[in-house]
């Protein structure tokens, strides 16, 4: 346990510096299902992601600022499946047995949490670790609202002045439609939105990000209509011009701009199933090519080993209790169907997202 507590420790710094692009969609489906998904970005190097299944009924506590497992304590009510991020204690997205999705997106300089202080450290929970309290302990959002009053989030790691730095805001979703974000700003003030438009990204604040949907009223589907000028005809060069103006770089305004497109766009869905294909085509347009983020001049520092930006893309179908990803090394679509798991006996487990880390290609042969 004490080299666990030691490799956590050395990943504190490598955690708060972590530049993730994150995008997030919600689906809603003809017969009233729900499908949330996600991508995952970080391009400096490997989130060394797994697979986790954990138990119900398995004990939890929380790290403190400080790096000691002295904070919050808990027993799971709820096993869950989800994919980790850096350590296996640190969930960036997951849903559990009762249909609840929950997962984090970075918020640099708008998310700000509490200081922490020993006093209250039985209650305090750092933010690298909420994700796994929300799937462990609730089955809705409404039981998670009234519960968030009574802990502290405070970062995982500090400055040399013990001064919180960059966190991340949360999506949580729950099988009745409930669908929230959660942001902590000002040194600790819970700021909770109904997440009405379905799309999460990164900063600035959601309330910002759907202000910014009214600069592209004018976007839509389809093709603008052709028309004759002084006996010139003005027509559309190829489909979708209904969609000229959406901004088509990665920053999390125009992410979030593009998906809300995307969303208010697509075909009536109408079973989980169309609704998971969807939300990975979607998604597909969020795959940041690794590059992207780095200046002709620092080319050379583009990790060897990273294929993509986009290191996982994860879709959970929450009435199903369905959870589906695929990775940067390998397109393959894998499920993890939670119905068939029976978290009152099965052990903890952290497994590779990958088996092998190469894209897995069939050949044909005539």
């Amino acid at each position: 346990m004490k080299k666990i507590f030691k490799l956590t420790l050395s990943l504190f710094l490598i955690i708060s510096s972590i530049a993730m692009a994150c995008t997030g969609i919600t689906i809603k489906t003809e017969d009233k299902k729900i499908i949330q998904g996600r991508t995952i970005e970080y391009g400096e190097g490997n989130l060394n992601s797994k697979l986790i299944i954990s138990p119900r009924g398995r004990e939890f506590q929380s790290l403190t600022t400080e790096g000691k497992l002295e904070g919050l304590k808990w027993k799971a009510k709820y096993g869950f499946v989800g994919a980790s991020l850096i350590n296996d204690m640190f969930i960036g997205e997951g849903i559990n047995e009762a249909g609840l999705n929950a997962g984090l997106f970075y918020f640099p300089h708008y998310g700000s949490l509490s200081k922490f202080e020993k006093k209250n450290a039985s209650k305090s929970l750092v933010d690298m670790q909420f994700v796994s309290w929300i799937l462990s302990n609730f089955s809705t959002v409404e039981e998670l609202k009234k519960e968030l009053k009574n802990i502290k989030i405070v970062n995982i790691v500090a400055d040399e002045n013990g001064n919180p730095l960059p966190t991340a805001h949360w999506r949580v979703g729950d099988v009745n439609g409930g669908n929230i974000i959660i942001e902590i700003v000002n040194n600790g003030e819970v700021k909770i939105h109904d997440n009405k438009v379905g799309v999460i990204t990164n900063s600035p604040d959601y309330e910002w990000h759907v202000k910014n949907l009214n600069n592209y009223i004018n976007a839509y589907a389809g093709n603008a209509k052709n028309y004759n000028m002084n006996g010139q005809e003005i027509f559309s060069f190829g489909a979708g011009t209904g969609a000229l103006g959406l901004p088509g770089d990665v920053t999390p305004p125009s992410r979030f701009v593009r998906a809300f497109y995307y969303l208010s766009t697509i075909k009536p869905i109408t079973n989980s199933k169309e609704g998971v294909g969807e939300a990975f085509h979607i998604l597909n347009n969020f795959d940041i090519p690794i590059g992207v983020e780095y200046s002709k001049e620092h080319k050379q520092y583009i990790p060897k080993d990273l294929p993509s930006a986009t290191q996982w893309t994860a879709i959970s179908s929450l009435n199903d209790r369905e959870f589906y990803y695929k990775t940067m090394y390998n397109s393959q679509i894998r499920k993890v169907d939670l119905k068939k798991i029976d978290f009152t006996k099965v052990e903890y487990k952290a497994l590779p997202l990958d088996e092998k880390p190469e894209e897995s290609i069939k050949e044909l042969i005539f």
